[in-house]
């Protein structure tokens, strides 16, 4: 009688060592590279103005997929492919005005940066043939750390189209108010990882079956086989538990213990001034943005008056809603006591100005009826002065700018503005206003150092003139929204032209503007003073991810090295 050899060590099926190991790549490079493309439209589409957020969790399969059993170096060669798909239309609206050189530039780098992942997540995918728990842990790290890398270098980082803003209307987004933006990037890899691991284990067992039957070949028995697959799959599976139960607990511990019945509610009116024309010369005619605002702030008032509207507690303009700096114009100073006068509640305006020195300043001022401009000092109760702390990188400075010069003239127009220095609440009426100026609110620290400072109420306000009718508007909308969750607030989202709207603490939005059209919203806000595990622990979570990645990372190559032994 002849008996078959059951298989060497190294040809075990994938299932019985528990996970598909590095073997060959799972998509041919034939696929592969329009594959990476596609992926990086799809991931695109998931932000708004598209607004699917499901389709992250499939173009983050596909790229995971691309990543298993290649070489490090051809995981990043598909990984700028994918980085490319993506950030060249979510980018897009960076070259509307200044061309199309410094958009596809700006893309470009930021693919290099997104397309780090890859090689990470081919390690992931080597760890996890020894280990299989570990892929949707180790992938979620990795994506985190990219993103950390991302949103911190070059020139201070530049965050936009983290995965985290997609899930804005995702019950994901819940996972916020737990451990900010970076968890909810986690989240999404983690569980994507896990469903893509549970196929290529069952699949992998289903071929091992078919292949034993065809050759008549003595495996181990199917209860072993069995035995494998459920051990590959029973940490993933208490993952995905895990973060529905993290989910559920932040839904309800927001409403619990930001209670904001304690601390009240406030009436706002949030100016959309509207520009004389969009593009780079918004502000070319810097009175009329000015007078805008002042109108759209006197037509109200005048509803207040006839009995049309309710009077309102604190008044809102957006940033650039003065770039005559009203500090040094006697002109413009009265024009906003006029509006402030006749609203009767304090007004905070975007202005931009003069110093120090030869620079600029990006900063809110308060206008109170009848004093006018209450200065700055260190107390928020008497405090009407906050700067712009994070400046958007050749938006508001140009970094060497001898040798971006080379690529557009355009960069002399731009003066480097000076950045505040602290974070800075100002008490309106009942509210604690806490701003975070336009780029600000992409910086995970400088929003949760407003809530930390006592803000109950969050403002963005923006200007998207240069911008157009791009995807811009919403896609930062987004991320407000998700601000508003990660720190239990409520946030006026305010902008010059648009889209303003008034998000709530749990992400949802009141009545939005239109694009280009002055309009005036008003509406009642809750004041809210707790804290979320979010606001408490700032990067910890971050933090903790990172040294996962690496750990996991490092960890399976020093595995690796001691099984091969020392080199001969």
């Amino acid at each position: 009688m002849t008996t078959v050899a059951p298989p060497s060590a190294p040809d075990m099926p994938d299932a019985e060592r528990g996970a598909a190991g590095p073997g060959r790549p799972t998509v041919p490079w034939t696929v592969a590279v329009p594959l990476a493309v596609v992926a990086g439209v799809a991931l695109d589409a998931a932000f708004p103005s598209v607004g699917a957020w499901g389709l992250a969790f499939p173009a983050v399969a596909a790229a995971l997929l691309l990543a298993r059993g290649r070489s490090l170096g051809r995981s990043y060669g598909t990984g700028v492919l994918f980085g490319l798909g993506f950030m060249a239309p979510q980018l897009q609206w960076s070259g509307v005005y200044v061309g199309a050189l410094p958009w596809l530039a700006l893309a470009t780098l930021e693919a290099l940066l997104v397309a780090l992942a890859l090689p990470g997540w081919t390690l992931a995918w080597r760890l996890a043939a020894r280990a299989p728990w570990t892929l949707p842990v180790t992938a979620g790290a990795v994506w985190v750390a990219a993103e950390a890398l991302r949103a911190r270098v070059p020139f201070g980082g530049f965050g936009w189209g983290r995965l985290g803003f997609s899930q804005a209307d995702s019950p994901l987004r819940w996972l916020a108010s737990v451990g900010g933006v970076p968890l909810v990037s986690f989240g999404v890899v983690a569980l994507t990882a896990t469903v893509v691991l549970a196929a290529v284990v069952l699949l992998g067992a289903r071929r091992d079956r078919a292949a034993a039957t065809a050759t008549a070949a003595v495996t181990a028995p199917p209860s072993r086989r069995r035995g494998a697959v459920l051990r590959a799959l029973a940490a993933p599976v208490a993952l995905v538990l895990l973060l529905g139960l993290v989910v559920g607990y932040a839904a309800v511990r927001v409403d619990r213990t930001i209670d904001p019945s304690r601390d009240g509610t406030a009436r706002v009116a949030a100016v959309q001034g509207d520009v004389p024309r969009a593009g780079l010369d918004f502000n070319a005619q810097r009175r009329a943005v000015l007078d805008n605002h002042v109108r759209g702030t006197l037509e109200l008032a005048d509803r207040i008056e006839a009995g049309e509207e309710e009077p309102v507690d604190l008044v809102l303009w957006p940033e650039n809603a003065s770039d005559i700096d009203p500090l040094l114009n006697a002109d413009a100073a009265d024009l906003i006591g006029s509006a402030t006068d006749a609203v009767g509640a304090p007004v905070l305006l975007g202005a931009v100005l003069q110093g120090p020195g030869e620079n600029i300043t990006n900063a809110m001022l308060l206008w109170d009826p009848g004093t006018g401009y209450r200065g700055r000092t260190d107390s928020p109760a008497t405090n009407g002065y906050y700067a712009k702390q994070a400046l958007a990188p050749f938006g508001e400075f140009i970094p060497y700018r001898s040798f971006f010069r080379f690529f557009s003239p355009l960069v002399d127009r731009v003066t480097d503005f000076a950045p505040g220095d602290r974070a800075a609440v100002l008490a309106m009426g009942p509210a604690t206003v806490g701003p975070a100026i336009c780029f600000e609110v992409l910086d995970d620290e400088t929003v949760r150092a407003q809530v930390l400072a006592g803000a109950d109420l969050l403002v963005v306000p923006t200007n998207n003139a240069t911008f157009g009718f791009t995807d811009e508007n919403v896609q930062q909308l987004a991320m407000s929204r998700l601000r508003a969750v990660e720190h239990g607030r409520d946030l006026v989202h305010i902008s010059n032209v648009g889209t303003s709207t008034v998000v709530r603490a749990d992400g949802t939005t009141g009545r939005r503007t239109a694009l280009f059209e002055p309009d005036v919203l008003v509406e009642e806000v809750r004041l809210r003073s707790g804290s979320t595990l979010a606001t408490l622990w700032g990067p910890a979570p971050e933090l903790a991810l990172v040294a996962v990645a690496l750990l996991l990372v490092l960890g399976h190559g020093v595995v690796t090295a001691r099984a091969q032994g020392p080199r001969r």
